[in-house]
């Protein structure tokens, strides 16, 4: 397991989901669900590079006024790229950023730190899959309603997160999804219906 609570390999499992209400944790059973029994299209991509592309080619110095960094990748996994939705290559920039995830209006409205591969141009689009990036990490799904309050949320190994994902598109009054790692609680993408 690397520094971010990433796993080299994980092995594929019935999910567990732990039932939460208003971002709180409850300690009740897991439910099981196996991968037969829900299948609902969704859609995850990376971010638009607009927002971090003047980050590009910066000397470190005017980085860190805006309180970002540059690090050349060390160990893979462990720098997830929010852009192009992979694990980076050792060797590869990435920076870390403050990115504004949550921008509703409500008590959610969040920002946390990610990383962005200096240079990346094309976000990835996953439809009906997991990204390898998410696969291999815990990660924290939180579901919205279209006001930006949450609605539902569940803590589930990569390997089951599609069921999930899947489950909580069902319930006709969630809007969008946010998967978050949850060792580190870093913003890991958005997800919608296809």
């Amino acid at each position: 397991m690397s520094i971010d609570g990433s796993r080299s390999s994980a092995k594929k499992h019935t999910s567990s989901i732990w039932p939460q209400s208003a971002g709180c944790w409850h300690s009740q059973q897991p439910l099981r669900v196996s991968d037969k029994e829900i299948a609902m299209t969704f859609r995850i991509s990376g971010l638009d590079p607009a927002p971090f592309r003047h980050f590009y080619g910066l000397p470190d110095e005017s980085l860190s006024q805006y309180g970002a960094k540059r690090y050349e990748v060390d160990s893979h996994p462990g720098f997830p790229d929010r852009i192009e939705m992979r694990d980076l290559d050792i060797g590869e920039k990435a920076i870390l950023v403050n990115y504004m995830h949550q921008p509703a209006a409500t008590a959610y409205r969040s920002s946390h730190a990610i990383f962005v591969r200096e240079g990346a141009e094309q976000p990835a689009e996953f439809i009906g899959e997991v990204p390898e990036v998410m696969r291999i990490r815990q990660i924290s799904l939180r579901a919205f309603d279209a006001g930006g309050y949450m609605i539902d949320a569940v803590l589930v190994d990569g390997t089951g997160l599609k069921v999930s994902i899947e489950r909580f598109l069902e319930n006709p009054d969630t809007s969008y999804l946010h998967a978050h790692n949850a060792q580190r609680g870093c913003f890991a993408g958005k997800i919608v219906r296809a």
